[in-house]
């Protein structure tokens, strides 16, 4: 045992020696992912193309109220009609003949009112001569006569009202101007009460909703004017105002619906349905410059960072993907960003995570 002590120390000895001469590994360098942008190119609602689709401003399937036999039926597909227009009609003279009826139970009541209230007035003034003439059951019987006659009266002139309206509904009208888009039934049918009849939609005006991405949604509040193509005519401009701005964004595209509408222009006539794109005025994000700040260049306020004296931006050297720190001076706000001097045109910058970068950094570009 004591001569194998010797053996064991030249092992460990050994294997000393080769743990020291392995190389120790060289920490990672770390890669940040980081959001960029080109110095003026900031992207507005302005600089892209957003499609969508055309829409009638008002649009309805028309109905009956009543149920009858189509007498009438004057319009076709694509015939434009004013308001209050003839759309279709129903052979009306089993109304007619309920009106008539009510009107003559009107009669009748009203007739029997006045006799009532004669008999009344007569026994009431035996009454008033002489009490013991006739007595208070009497006088009672008369006058709960009369009232019940003038509520039947009141229930009669309620059925003349409810027959005119009936009447009336046998007719149905335009309730706005519009074009007639799709008839669901033909003359003579019997149709029922709210049985869809004819399609109306109005394109006095027309409507585009485009989808708005959630990074560009706060500059839709900036917009005062739009333009819209449609593929129908894409050489013609039309201009559009934002009627409605999202305020839920989708689940899955992350985007807000912006709703436009515009008048039908004189050279084409948009139908709903037509394919369009639309961008926002490139005039609405042109930020006022003074004098003082002509030599001065539009970057996202996120860009900037700051110690307590200086302010300072992150370039960006596309050749090995590294930052490095360059100062700026700032100028005013914009509604876009910010008025920097140090910056040039086509520079990369970052603009998000400004503060936790370090010189000579290695990163990574998010698209």
């Amino acid at each position: 045992m004591k001569k194998s002590w010797p053996l064991v120390c030249v092992f460990l000895l050994a294997a000393l020696l080769v743990g020291g001469c392995q190389k120790k590994e060289a920490p990672k360098v770390q890669i940040r992912p980081i959001r960029v942008a080109e110095v003026g190119s900031v992207q507005t609602l302005s600089s892209r193309w957003f499609p969508g689709k055309a829409a009638a401003t008002q649009e309805a399937n028309l109905a009956f109220r009543v149920s009858g036999t189509l007498m009438k039926f004057p319009v076709d597909i694509g015939d434009v009609v004013k308001k209050g227009a003839l759309l279709a009609q129903l052979d009306p003279r089993d109304y007619q003949v309920e009106l008539e009826n009510a009107r003559a139970q009107v009669r009748k009541v009203q007739a029997d009112l006045a006799l009532a209230k004669a008999e009344y007035l007569r026994v009431e003034n035996i009454w008033k001569k002489d009490s013991g003439a006739v007595s208070q059951s009497m006088l009672d019987t008369r006058r709960g006569n009369m009232t019940s006659i003038e509520a039947q009266l009141n229930s009669a002139q309620a059925s003349v009202l409810k027959a005119q309206d009936k009447l009336r509904y046998s007719s149905l009208r335009a309730p706005f101007e519009g074009i007639v888009v799709e008839k669901f039934v033909e003359n003579f049918e019997d149709v029922n009460a709210k049985q869809k009849i004819v399609r109306l939609v109005d394109t006095t005006k027309i409507e585009m909703t485009v989808q708005i991405p959630e990074t560009m949604i706060s500059q839709a509040y900036l917009v005062k004017n739009v333009y819209v193509v449609f593929d129908a005519n894409p050489d013609v401009e039309i201009k559009a105002k934002i009627k409605e701005i999202g305020k839920e964004a989708s689940l899955t595209t992350r985007t807000y619906p912006v709703t436009l509408t515009m008048d039908q222009p004189e050279k084409f006539k948009i139908l709903p349905g037509m394919a369009g794109k639309a961008r926002a005025d490139h005039k609405d994000f042109e930020s006022p410059v003074d004098e003082q700040e002509s030599d001065y260049i539009e970057i996202p306020l996120s860009a900037i960072f700051a110690n307590k004296e200086d302010s300072f931006v992150w370039i960006v050297d596309s050749a090995d993907n590294t930052v490095h720190q360059r100062q700026v001076e700032v100028g005013s706000l914009t509604d876009n960003g910010v008025l920097v001097k140090g910056v040039k045109k086509g520079d990369i910058i970052a603009t998000a995570g400004v503060n936790t970068l370090v010189e000579g950094q290695k990163i990574r570009i998010i698209k």
